[in-house]
């Protein structure tokens, strides 16, 4: 477990960036009450849907989610306050004036933080000038660095190549934020292709986790863990017209793909031929339908005590699992990997100061 910062009670081990589709949303209210506290979801929110708000309401106590609304217009409906659940405002450099003190409102009415999301691959500024940008987010929205989540999202990393490209900008911005006293600091990826359509069918394919591989490679700095469950890093480019029963399965460094178009036409039939597959390979865990409620509804399927579902029932049942592994894996780390905790740098400001460096001329990029 990484430990908040500055001795105080711990936080979350993993956030899981998730789209808020009803898929991810129904895992999440299978979560059970032990687990819901170690689970911090920052959700992306495309547009204002009240089947959303009913979810969010349906959420485990002890779990309270960010919301990133950053995709909607810059309405009253997209104010957090005004939705009546609790959750954490995601706040972002480019963010409005109006939205960043709604944003201010609504981290006061619940959780009193908020997080905030930097982006690697668009958030690039020298490092003065990314501590410029972050003083109007905290001026506008009422808060200090001690309130805040920081969250350094690299992006889409689907290759050894992408990991080697990305690794030292994220670097950069972390040797940044040393400079503030954040609640914690997490980084996330995304390593899941953003189609399965060129995979093979009818038999269980590899595909590895460089998001994981990511994130062990920046365990000295003793960062949190996040990804984007088991979805592609870019909204919406997920799988388009890929109507196979499909499972994206979650093991140690990769996921096992399941595409199943053979054994019988009828949908039902091939969904629980794919179920048998997997609950027969090496990579079943050994807790079997007891491992998560994603985990226990694929072993039903298997036994055919229940019909195939549809593509939102995959992505939930693939979610569920993929958690419960994630945060079996944090939770119980090998020694090589156990990263020390975070920790600012030895001149951190006080208090809700800029701390900006007392010498001039600092002229590295801070992403």
């Amino acid at each position: 477990m990484v430990p908040a910062h500055g001795g105080r009670a711990a936080e979350p081990v993993y956030r899981p960036i998730l789209l808020s589709r009803r898929g991810e949303l129904e895992a999440l209210t299978h979560l059970d009450g032990a687990t819901a506290p170690l689970l911090g979801p920052i959700l992306y929110v495309p547009a204002v849907d009240p089947c959303i708000v009913d979810l969010l309401g349906r959420l485990p106590a002890g779990l309270v989610p960010a919301v990133d609304v950053s995709a909607l217009p810059d309405t009253p409906e997209a104010e957090l306050v005004r939705w009546g659940v609790p959750l954490v405002p995601v706040l972002g450099l480019a963010e409005s004036n109006r939205r960043l003190v709604a944003h201010g409102v609504a981290a006061r009415a619940y959780a009193r933080r908020a997080v905030v999301r930097l982006r690697t691959g668009q958030d690039r500024a020298g490092p003065d000038a990314t501590t410029t940008a972050m003083e109007r987010v905290w001026r506008l929205a009422r808060l200090v660095p001690e309130q805040c989540d920081l969250l350094v999202d690299a992006g889409d990393v689907c290759c050894p190549a992408d990991v080697r490209l990305v690794e030292p900008r994220v670097r950069r911005l972390l040797e940044w934020a040393r400079r503030h006293a954040w609640r914690s600091v997490t980084v996330a990826a995304g390593g899941m292709p953003p189609t399965l359509t060129r995979l093979p069918t009818d038999e269980p394919v590899r595909l590895e986790r460089f998001d994981w591989q990511l994130w062990q490679r920046l365990a000295d700095l003793g960062v949190g863990y996040g990804d984007y469950g088991v979805s592609h890093a870019a909204p919406s480019a997920d799988g388009p017209g890929d109507r196979l029963p499909t499972l994206r399965y979650t093991a140690d460094g990769a996921w096992w793909i399941y595409r199943w178009s053979r054994r019988g036409g009828r949908g039902d039939e091939r969904f629980a031929d794919l179920c048998r597959t997997l609950v027969s390979a090496p990579h079943w865990p050994t807790a079997g339908a007891a491992f998560s409620w994603g985990d226990h509804e694929i072993v039903r399927r298997a036994r055919r005590v229940a019909g195939p579902g549809s593509s939102t029932n995959w992505v939930a049942w693939g979610t569920s699992h993929h958690l419960a592994h994630v945060l079996g894996a944090l939770l119980r780390p090998s020694r090589e990997q156990r990263p020390g905790p975070w920790r600012a740098g030895q001149d951190t400001p006080e208090r809700g100061r800029s701390g900006r460096p007392q010498r001039g001329g600092e002229t590295r990029r801070a992403g």
